[in-house]
């Protein structure tokens, strides 16, 4: 297996620390944190619904609030993604590395 790409583990256990410090844990539950991560998912696409690929590339420059805005919605998309994998145990890492593994495997470099 390659070397994975990414280590969430910091992230989850500051995540972790975060909820534990504010007594969360019992509402962290796979269910509750993958309809927050539904409901952020839904935030993010409410700001790319109705721009062209132009409109987004030039958000930046345009309108740096809602550039921003945009960045605390993928954020929000990280972050519940990231503490649902630690919630269910899942290690991110590995488990990327092997679907990009699998997925260079079905879908190979095309050959020239």
């Amino acid at each position: 297996m390659p070397t994975p790409p990414l280590d969430l583990s910091p992230l989850q256990a500051q995540l972790r620390a975060f909820a534990q410090a504010r007594g969360w844990q019992p509402h962290h539950t796979p269910r509750n944190l993958l309809l927050a991560l539904v409901g952020e998912v839904g935030e993010l696409a409410e700001i790319l619904q109705w721009r062209s690929d132009a409109e987004l590339a030039a958000l930046a420059q345009d309108n740096p609030t809602e550039w921003e805005h945009l960045g605390e919605e993928l954020a929000d998309v990280q972050i519940y993604l990231a503490r649902l994998a630690d919630v269910l145990g899942v290690d991110m890492a590995a488990a990327v590395a092997d679907k990009l593994d699998k997925n260079a495997r079905k879908y190979p470099e095309p050959q020239s």
